[in-house]
C-alpha cells in the first residue's frame, strides 16, 4: 500500500524526489525517458558514492531501525546497509535482505497489461466493463465510461477503502495478522461508494484500480495475475529473490523485520487486501534488476513504452505513468542547484517503506528500503515514520552527478 499525501510540508525537508503519496508531489516538470540502460553483463562492484554510507547511517540515526540499498553510476555498483535487521536478535541489515516492496508492485501489473496490448490481446482504451461486466457498477460507478489505461494512472475517480481505519481494524485493532481480504471484497466494498470525480477529470491515486487490473490480466490470460507476472517477468530477468505471496502472512527466508513507531514487530501481515495492488516481497537487487529491464525498454514493445512514460498533469497532482511515476532530485543550492529527472515506484505499508528511481538518461539508479513504517499513523494522519535528513541524502549522495 502506497502512503497518500500526509503532513507534505514536514516530509519536505527530509525527502527531495517528487513522487506518489510518501514523497512530496509538487515537482511535475518532465524527466525524458532513458535511453537505454545498464544491462547484467559488465557491471563491477565499486566503491559507493561519496556521502552514501554517512547518508545511510544519518537515516538510522534519524530513528529507523534498518536501512539497506543499491546504487549503480554506469557499470559500478554498489550495495550498503545500516542498521538493523530484526531489533529483538540484533541481526544486521544487510542488502540481500527481503522485504514488502508494497505499491512498487503496481510497475510490474502495469507491464504485464502493456505486454497484452503489445501481444494484440486487449487495448488500455478498452473500458473496464468489456473484461469484467457488472464488477464496477452502483453508487454513481460505471465500468463502461472507465478505461484500462485510467485504471493505470489513477484517473479513473474510483474509490479507495484503503483509506479507510476500520478496513484494517481486523489487524489493527484485533491483531489477526493473518486475516484475508479477497480482491473482489475489497472491490466491492469500492463501488458502494461514489467515485472521487468523474473519469478523466482529475488524478487520485488508488489500490482499487490494480486490484481491478489484477482481474482484467486473469480475465485476458484465464492465468492467476501473480504467475502471468512470474512468467513474463521474474523468470526472465532471473528475480529469484522476488515473490508474490497472496494470503500467507509471513516473510520468508532472510528479510527485514518491519516496525511501527512504537517498535512494534509488524513483519508477519497477510497481504491479501493488497494483492496486485502492493503484495510483493523483493530486495533491492532484483527491483534494480527489473527498473534496468523496464526502464532499458527491455520488457516493451517501443509503442508500449511510450504509453509507459506518458504522464497525466493535473495542477498539483503527481506526474503518474503508467504504474511508474516522474520526479525530480535537487542537487546543490541556491544558484548552483541543479535539478536531475528520475522516473521511480515507491511503496510504503506496515513494516515498510522503499523507493527505485532511475535517471532520465538512465547512467544512475538507487533502490532503498528502510523498515520502519506506521500504518496506523498513517491513518490518523499522522506522520507514519520518523524525520530527518537521512533520507534525502541518500537520493543526493546516490543520484546527483558528483563522483
Amino acid at each position: 500500500m502506497t502512503a497518500r499525501a500526509r503532513a507534505t510540508a514536514l516530509l519536505a525537508g527530509m525527502c527531495v524526489v517528487a513522487v506518489a503519496g510518501i514523497f512530496p508531489a509538487s515537482a511535475q516538470e518532465r524527466a525524458g525517458a532513458p535511453q537505454g540502460g545498464a544491462g547484467a553483463e559488465g557491471r563491477v562492484t565499486a566503491r559507493p558514492a561519496a556521502g552514501l554510507e554517512a547518508a545511510l547511517e544519518q537515516t538510522v540515526k534519524d530513528g529507523f531501525p534498518g536501512v539497506v540499498a543499491y546504487a549503480r553510476r554506469g557499470e559500478r555498483e554498489s550495495r550498503l546497509a545500516a542498521g538493523l535487521a530484526d531489533r529483538a536478535s540484533g541481526e544486521r541489515a544487510r542488502p540481500g535482505q527481503r522485504f514488502r516492496i508494497a505499491s512498487n508492485t503496481k510497475a510490474f501489473v502495469s507491464t504485464v497489461l502493456l505486454q497484452l496490448e503489445g501481444e494484440g490481446r486487449l487495448s488500455l482504451d478498452d473500458s473496464v466493463e468489456r473484461w469484467l461486466p457488472g464488477v464496477v457498477r452502483g453508487a454513481g460507478n460505471d465500468g463502461r465510461a472507465v478505461s484500462l489505461r485510467q485504471l493505470l494512472n489513477h484517473t479513473s475517480g474510483i474509490y479507495d477503502p484503503t483509506e479507510e481505519p476500520e478496513f484494517f481494524a481486523p489487524y489493527l485493532e484485533r491483531h489477526e495478522w493473518g486475516y484475508v481480504y479477497t480482491p473482489r471484497e475489497v472491490i466491492a466494498r469500492a463501488v458502494r461508494h461514489a467515485p472521487y470525480f468523474k473519469p478523466g477529470k482529475n488524478v487520485r491515486y488508488s489500490n482499487t484500480n490494480y486490484l481491478l487490473a489484477g482481474l482484467v490480466i486473469e480475465a485476458v490470460t484465464g492465468h492467476g495475475a501473480p504467475s502471468e507476472i512470474r512468467r513474463r517477468i521474474l523468470a526472465p530477468l532471473g528475480l529469484k529473490d522476488t515473490s508474490f505471496p497472496l494470503t500467507d502472512p509471513e516473510v520468508h527466508g532472510p528479510h527485514l523485520h518491519g516496525y511501527d513507531l512504537a517498535g512494534r514487530d509488524v513483519t508477519r501481515f497477510s497481504p491479501s487486501y493488497d494483492w496486485t495492488a502492493g503484495a510483493m516481497v523483493s530486495t533491492v537487487d532484483d527491483l534494480a534488476r527489473f527498473h534496468r529491464a523496464l526502464f532499458g525498454g527491455r520488457l516493451l514493445r517501443p509503442a508500449q513504452q511510450r504509453e509507459l512514460l506518458t504522464t497525466v498533469r493535473f495542477r498539483g497532482k503527481p506526474a503518474y505513468g503508467l504504474g511508474v511515476q516522474r520526479g525530480k532530485v535537487t542537487c546543490g543550492s541556491g544558484r548552483k542547484a541543479e535539478r536531475v529527472g528520475v522516473w521511480a515506484t515507491d511503496g510504503a505499508g506496515p513494516g515498510f517503506m522503499s523507493m527505485a528511481l532511475t535517471t532520465a538518461d538512465g547512467e544512475r539508479q538507487l533502490v532503498f528500503a528502510v523498515n520502519l513504517y506506521d500504518l496506523g499513523a498513517e491513518l490518523k494522519d499522522k506522520v507514519p515514520f520518523p524525520l530527518g535528513t537521512g533520507l534525502g541524502e541518500i537520493q543526493k549522495a546516490a543520484l546527483c552527478a558528483r563522483a
